[in-house]
């Protein structure tokens, strides 16, 4: 059983639904996916893909991006229902969203948002951020919102945890704002606010992962930080073709 990873898809691009239509049918049905948010803001999309992806796997694991909770282009009230239509078509697709055993390997998906423990949002940001004219979380801010969703990832204590000897954690959210490298231009930095949580570095930490997966900021990475590699393997837009590595990556 291999691991492999990939973040970002963003299958409104044909480009993008015309590579995840040539994964070859039978390479990889003994291994493990894990598709680390950001598939598509459309349901009919997002479920092409688990479709695909379920038939060529022998397991896919699944955390929604930002993109997959947009209700711009859905009849849905708020993201909330999103986040439920999201999760019944993992279930009616066999996508996984809970801990996965392999004897003594466990695989943990994580939750997360942004709280902006990297930075607070400007105007600048507030205006151009997507996320703020095509999400809706009634009652919620950001910071009541990232405890909404890392409440629910999985503690040490887990019983699915139990006798694991190796931890492979994974979120579509940075866990940690060091993750990204300084040759970032300045003015492409006003994003990092909106980029994670600490948050889930301190669950990771504490649940003794070794290797983290993680997407969102299409700059991938392969970086070992006290004990912990982090990886980023963003599939990204057609535009971004000459810097992300637009192909699965085996990080087990």
């Amino acid at each position: 059983m291999r691991v492999f990873a990939i973040s970002d898809l963003h299958l409104d691009y044909a480009a993008n639904r015309e590579w995840l239509q040539r994964l070859p049918m039978h390479e990889y049905n003994d291994d493990v996916l894990l598709l680390a948010g950001d598939v598509s803001d459309r349901l009919t999309l997002l479920e092409d893909a688990f479709s695909t992806l379920t038939r060529r796997f022998s397991a896919v694991l699944f955390v929604p991006g930002n993109h997959d909770l947009w209700i711009n282009r859905e009849r849905l009230p708020d993201s909330f229902a999103k986040l439920d239509a999201v999760l019944a078509a993992t279930r009616e697709h066999g996508v996984r969203t809970d801990v996965h055993r392999e004897g003594e390997l466990a695989i943990v998906p994580l939750l997360g948002w942004y709280d902006y423990s990297f930075g607070a949002a400007d105007d600048y940001l507030k205006a151009a951020w997507a996320d703020y004219r095509n999400c809706l979380w009634p009652g919620h801010d950001e910071a009541s919102l990232t405890r909404f969703f890392t409440q629910q990832n999985p503690s040490p204590s887990s019983p699915a945890l139990q006798g694991a000897r190796r931890i492979i954690t994974f979120s579509h959210f940075l866990p940690r704002i060091d993750l990204m490298p300084e040759r970032i231009p300045d003015k492409h930095r006003k994003i990092y606010p909106v980029l994670g949580t600490t948050v889930l570095e301190s669950q990771l930490r504490g649940l003794g992962s070794s290797i983290h997966v993680y997407g969102h900021s299409h700059v991938n990475r392969h970086v070992t930080i006290d004990g912990v590699t982090y990886i980023n393997n963003a599939f990204g837009y057609p535009s971004e073709a000459h810097f992300t590595g637009r192909q699965l990556m085996q990080v087990l």
